[in-house]
């Protein structure tokens, strides 16, 4: 379902526009992302500590097989997460909607991502296309 939010500084007119819902507003994606990944640093230190606790009490060698399979598939989602996924925080408009600007985010399936930024180009060409990012609510889709 597509979607689209606007936010501004208190200074702004919104009243003619979709305002934004409370999540972008919170950054709650930034605060699940930094959960996300402090969990997976967590969990592949542990690993790497057992290993090496491990390696120290010389037990056998395939028991060391879970803490290495352990780091191996945390560094493979850390590494997807920060290759792959799009991170874009409200963090980085701060400054533009200090400056009296708008922020508008539209909600849609990748597959439209070029559709909407080249509508928007073609409707508001002083617009600046700021980047593309995830939110919670593309999990529900």
């Amino acid at each position: 379902m597509d979607s689209m939010h606007t936010l501004a500084n208190n200074e702004v007119d919104l009243s003619d526009l979709p305002d934004a819902h409370q999540w972008p507003q919170k950054d709650v994606t930034r605060k699940v992302t930094n959960w996300f990944w402090d969990a997976d640093l967590l969990l592949f230190f542990l690993a790497l500590l057992s290993l090496l606790l491990m390696i120290v009490q010389q037990v056998p060698g395939w028991s060391l097989i879970i803490p290495i399979g352990i780091m191996a598939i945390t560094y493979v989602i850390g590494s997807h997460f920060v290759k792959k996924i799009p991170h874009l925080h409200m963090e980085e408009f701060k400054e533009a909607l200090r400056h009296r600007e708008i922020l508008v985010m539209v909600d849609v399936r990748k597959s439209r991502i070029q559709d909407v930024h080249t509508m928007v180009h073609k409707l508001h060409p002083e617009a600046v296309v700021g980047g593309v990012g995830w939110s919670l609510k593309a999990l529900h889709s």
